[in-house]
């Protein structure tokens, strides 16, 4: 993919709702993911999405699908991630997901390589197709042929939908984040220069 220029606002559009203001619904799907996720802080996200609880509490249903009951094994779940937020220019989603990606055994070198895409020496031939199906996806809104049968000689019809919807998840987050300007925590990296 060629040169993008950053969309990355300085500020947020709509920043995070402070916990004093959150609602019961809010305040009781943050309290579920700190209890998930072990954590005591609230990450920018769900501050923000703490604005409107409806939509959080919808929004949620299916994130979580993807995000923790998907039928894909987890390194190749986190390379369509990475590959989509690298494609749509999410600082944000880049930035948690490479995280993600270090505490499930991906090296620097790794995730540093899913910005070269499919064609990057290294990448073993199912992870350069599982690459190939994000690039595909995020230009044509649909997988190749080709690419959906060497797709198929490993998963099964659950998988394949879950190479979907993965995708289309973390399209439609990324593009939430960069439209709302939802800002990297303290201490998170930078998304990598070209």
């Amino acid at each position: 993919m060629g040169q993008r220029k950053s969309i990355y606002l300085s500020k947020p559009r709509i920043p995070p709702l402070e916990e004093s203001k959150w609602d019961d619904d809010a305040r009781n799907l943050i309290e579920g993911w700190r209890k998930l996720n072990n954590r005591k802080e609230v990450i920018n996200i769900l501050a923000t999405m703490a604005n409107y609880s409806k939509l959080y509490n919808r929004w949620r249903v299916f994130g979580n699908h993807v995000l923790y009951k998907s039928s894909l094994p987890i390194r190749e779940k986190e390379i369509l991630i990475l590959r989509t937020g690298w494609l749509c220019n999410s600082k944000y989603e880049w930035a948690q997901h490479s995280l993600i990606g270090k505490r499930v055994g991906f090296s620097e070198d790794e995730i540093l390589r899913i910005k070269e895409g499919p064609d990057a020496e290294g990448w073993n031939s199912f992870e350069s197709t599982l690459l190939r199906a994000a690039d595909e996806l995020y230009i044509d809104s649909f997988i190749s042929d080709s690419t959906w049968e060497e797709l198929a000689k490993k998963y099964n019809p659950q998988q394949l939908m879950d190479v979907v919807f993965t995708v289309g998840q973390y399209y439609t987050t990324a593009i939430a984040l960069n439209s709302l300007g939802i800002q990297l925590e303290k201490g998170m990296e930078e998304f990598p220069e070209f």
